[in-house]
């Protein structure tokens, strides 16, 4: 048995979820008991400069250098924090794993600097710095080695996903609505090669970025959809949105910033600014067009290929009542069910993932799903920091195959 911190921060850039896990055994009879969830929150210039940079502002490579190490001291301050609330010595924990902080993330090829096509993703949050901060192992950096064996390096959840929640005779969907929204398709009965997996789209991105916008900053995002409430779809504005070509896109694929970044939200203000649209109106399109985009991810693309009895939903999408009634109008004859009573409190299921994922590295063993990211094999995804040394994981059982791999809008 091995207590296990997962840690993770978002696209929506508000802080560290850290989740304490304990955990043993192997796939598929391994047991991952969720113990606690502490959220530490960025300090808001941090906050600014991550949200700066994540939707491709001016910068140099001396402030991504100076934030990587930066984040470190936010993570391992994180990881500090959490085992003091808790009550747990750092001594009694033998692993971190952290997803650290995305940055850019492509997921799928394209030429560059007329060389060849390459896909890349950048996490920041150094984890030798976590490492030493705290004495315990660190494990991060997960998402190259699915890019390196052909994979998008996303979603990655799917894996935790499948040992969760697979059912002999239920088919389960579980959808995460962060910043951005994705899914995990688990057919009844399903093998691991069965399962799929993709963003649908925007989650809270959007929505955040209107009510910041709105409060002028006071609030960060629209607590039991208050404002929302106060405001009316407007039609012509949700059908153009609805038209979003990455909605009709196939699957495998990935979403983030680089598509319902700043840029888009910018757009869309621009446009309620010309139109004299009130922004209670504005943020209520935005919640139903999330919510609508995952149903129509549903009917598009999983219900013609599983039968599904229930939805389990987790993010911080899942205390939005607006977003959460839009589904089950949506989704008739399927039960939503909150990931809670599975024993996670939704805030805490990507920081849960996080800490099995690096549990499964830390043994050796493949942790990616190729059917949901497109890797052309399993792969063991991590960096193991211990010792001052990052080296790449090399699973004991193959370790062959694993040395190469281991707007304007509107």
């Amino acid at each position: 048995m091995m207590r296990v911190i997962g840690m993770m921060s978002g696209t929506s850039a508000d802080g560290i979820d850290v989740a304490l896990v304990r955990i043993s055994g192997a796939p598929p009879a391994i047991s991952a008991k969720f113990e606690a969830h502490h959220h530490a929150a960025f300090p808001a210039r941090v906050r600014a400069a991550i949200l700066r940079i994540a939707n491709g502002g001016q910068t140099t490579a001396a402030e991504i250098s100076q934030l990587n190490f930066l984040l470190g001291e936010e993570f391992a301050r994180a990881a500090t924090e959490a085992c003091e609330r808790w009550r747990v010595p750092l001594s009694k924990i033998g692993l971190i794993g952290s997803h650290g902080q995305t940055i850019y993330h492509q997921g799928t090829a394209s030429k560059f600097l007329g060389v060849r096509a390459v896909a890349s993703t950048l996490q920041i949050g150094e984890p030798s710095v976590i490492a030493e901060r705290t004495g315990v192992p660190t494990i991060a950096d997960f998402r190259p080695m699915d890019m390196a064996a052909g994979g998008q390096g996303a979603p990655l959840v799917p894996f935790v996903d499948y040992l969760l929640y697979g059912d002999a005779k239920l088919g389960r969907v579980a959808l995460n609505i962060g910043g951005i929204a994705n899914v995990t398709v688990i057919p009844a009965g399903a093998q691991a090669g069965q399962v799929f997996a993709f963003d649908t789209g925007p989650g809270n991105m959007i929505v955040d970025a209107l009510v910041e916008a709105a409060t002028r900053g006071i609030a960060k995002f629209d607590r039991d959809a208050r404002i929302a409430f106060r405001g009316h779809t407007i039609p012509g504005l949700f059908a153009r949105l609805m038209r979003e070509p990455y909605l009709r896109e196939k699957p495998p694929k990935t979403a983030g910033r680089e598509q319902f970044g700043s840029a888009y939200a910018d757009a869309l203000i621009a446009w309620g600014k010309k139109r004299r649209a009130k922004p209670a109106d504005l943020v209520r399109t935005a919640t139903v067009f999330t919510s609508l985009s995952i149903a129509d991810a549903f009917h598009r693309f999983i219900f013609r290929r599983a039968k599904i009895d229930e939805l389990i939903v987790a993010g911080g999408g899942a205390k939005n009542p607006l977003m959460m009634a839009q589904l089950a109008a949506a989704l008739p004859g399927v039960e939503i069910v909150p990931a809670s009573e599975f024993g996670i409190p939704p805030e805490a299921k990507e920081a849960f993932a996080f800490a099995v994922l690096a549990y499964e590295a830390y043994h050796g063993r493949e942790n990616n799903l190729p059917s949901a990211t497109g890797a052309k094999h399993p792969a063991v995804m991590g960096k193991l920091v211990r010792g001052g040394r990052a080296t790449a994981i090399v699973p004991a059982s193959n370790p062959a195959r694993s040395g190469g791999s281991g707007h304007e809008r509107w």
